[in-house]
Formats: structure tokens, C-alpha cells, sequence
């Protein structure tokens, strides 16, 4: 089974074998974690691990008691399409606005 972790500023997804198949990118801003990025490594593709990070990620910013941007297309989608299991977890989230993709883009051009 695969395991979700948190490092800096990413979650890690460790495949079966060991190994970091993918990651789901962020930034913190005062209570919002801003998720801009998923990719899953092509040779894990088809496994369902981009749907696993996903959850896994965001039930780890809730219970770190923040609310989520959805930035990401891929998590924007993995949000919208699962509704229920959003609820239940109790996660709460918002697509960006101008302002949230401008500070991003000042963030990311700073690193």
C-alpha cells in the first residue's frame, strides 16, 4: 500500500517498491494552503496514486486545521468529483482568485 508524506512544502507519495512516485506541491498562506501541482512519475501512471496523494494530502491540511486553494487542476477535479468524500472528511476548500495566482507567482518566483 502506499504512503503519503509530508516534506517541505510537498507531499511524497512512496509507492509499493520504496520508492517516491510522485508529489503534490503547495504553499502556506496564514490559514490557506495553496496545492498548485500534482505529478505522478510515469512509470507508477495507472496505479491510482494521484487520487491517493490527493486524499491523503488534503486530509493532512485539514487536520492541520487549514483550508484549501485549489490551484491544481488535477486536485481542483479530484474535489469537485468527489463531493462525498470531501464531506467527510470534512475539508474545506475554494478555487483561487486573481489575488491567491498573483501572490503564487510572486512566492514561486522568490525560490
Amino acid at each position: 500500500m502506499s504512503e503519503v508524506r509530508k516534506a517541505n512544502n510537498h507531499f511524497e507519495i512512496i509507492a509499493d517498491d520504496g520508492n517516491v512516485a510522485g508529489r503534490m506541491d503547495f504553499l502556506d498562506k496564514a490559514n490557506e494552503r495553496i496545492i498548485y501541482h500534482t505529478e505522478i512519475s510515469e512509470e507508477y501512471g495507472g496505479q491510482g496514486l494521484a487520487g491517493a496523494i490527493a486524499r491523503g494530502g488534503l486530509e493532512a491540511t485539514k487536520d492541520e486545521g487549514q483550508s484549501v486553494v485549489a490551484v491544481c487542476p488535477f486536485v481542483r477535479g479530484w474535489l469537485e468529483k468527489h463531493p462525498s468524500d470531501v464531506e467527510e472528511m470534512g475539508v474545506e476548500w475554494r478555487k483561487p482568485r486573481p489575488a491567491d495566482l498573483q501572490w503564487l507567482d510572486e512566492e514561486l518566483k522568490e525560490q
